[in-house]
């Protein structure tokens, strides 16, 4: 256990798991999406749902997709910046089904119509994990550095980015790859314990199958 662990996230209150969290989901979501939010659907489950005023989620999560750290202290006024910026935010209750009470679904747009859907749990201490991305199943808590590679399903595509990996001497802490069914459409989330250059990422994406190539760093 480390001292962050102890005394818990920086953040702007009153919650970790209502504020410091929820800010984390917005900014994997705006991470994820890979430019600007000019619209956000966000569907708030359970806890989330029934005391999101009173604990500012929604104002964290807008916050967060607008690229606001937990700690910064426009969280408070996260919906009137965003009303400012052109940013249209839709807040939705939902019974996600069998998920962490702190749950929330995020559809975002773009500024180019690009779109990303995006499911994520506050699990406590400002600790996140994202459970669903672009429909994938998936298990990842934005604390390493991660890669995000949706891809075709296809014999080698695995092996040539560990391999590339391996050659630039980056470690895999974790992976994780979830498919649609055999030769269709998967997703490879991984993990390292070592910081991934943009140049790796930009020769990453030169591998045959590989739809695109997103990096995560820890948030």
């Amino acid at each position: 256990m480390n001292i962050f662990d102890i005394l818990g996230p920086v953040m702007i209150g009153p919650s970790s798991s209502h504020t410091a969290g929820a800010c984390r989901i917005g900014l994997i979501a705006r991470i994820m999406l890979g430019e600007p939010v000019v619209k956000a659907d966000i569907y708030l489950h359970g806890s989330f749902a029934e005391t999101y005023r009173g604990h500012g989620t929604d104002r964290a999560i807008v916050g967060g997709l607008m690229g606001f750290s937990p700690w910064d202290e426009r969280i408070r006024q996260a919906l009137e910046i965003a009303g400012r910026e052109g940013l249209e935010v839709n807040i939705h209750k939902a019974n996600l089904g069998d998920v962490h009470p702190n749950t929330a679904k995020i559809n975002v747009i773009g500024p180019t119509g690009k779109t990303l859907s995006l499911v994520a749990s506050s699990i406590g201490g400002g600790n996140i994990k994202v459970i669903n991305l672009a429909g994938f199943d998936v298990d990842f808590n934005g604390q390493f550095h991660t890669l995000v590679i949706p891809h075709l399903d296809r014999p080698g595509a695995v092996g040539a980015v560990t391999k590339l990996l391996a050659d630039k001497g980056i470690n895999i802490a974790q992976m994780r790859v979830a498919r649609e069914h055999r030769g269709s459409q998967a997703m490879m989330i991984i993990e390292t314990d070592e910081a991934v250059d943009q140049a790796v990422v930009v020769e990453l994406k030169t591998i045959p199958n590989l739809v695109s190539v997103t990096l995560v760093e820890p948030v």
